[in-house]
């Protein structure tokens, strides 16, 4: 029902990351991402990693902006949600 976009706080390659999920689906994640340029290769199992820059422009186009904790609880409500262990198996 929503594409939610948390704060930029994640430092990688010299810029900060945010993280973009769907509370709904992975297809409505995909179709959001492509809509707004998100290359496929940001996305990591269960959310798109996505520069700082990008996260005022989601943000107009309808992303959701929550915290990092009510991110994590809404895509864990999902059943979306990868956990970590899980991520260590998967190829």
């Amino acid at each position: 029902m929503a594409v939610l976009v948390d704060d930029p706080m994640w430092p990688a390659h010299g810029r900060l990351w945010a993280h973009l999920v769907s509370d709904e689906s992975l297809d409505e994640l995909h179709a959001f991402a492509a809509a707004q340029g998100i290359p496929q290769r940001a996305f990591d199992r269960d959310h798109y990693d996505v520069p700082a820059d990008a996260v005022p422009r989601l943000r107009e186009a309808g992303a959701q902006h929550v915290s990092g904790k009510e991110l994590t609880r809404r895509l864990i409500r999902s059943g979306l949600r990868v956990r970590a262990r899980d991520r260590r198996r998967l190829p």
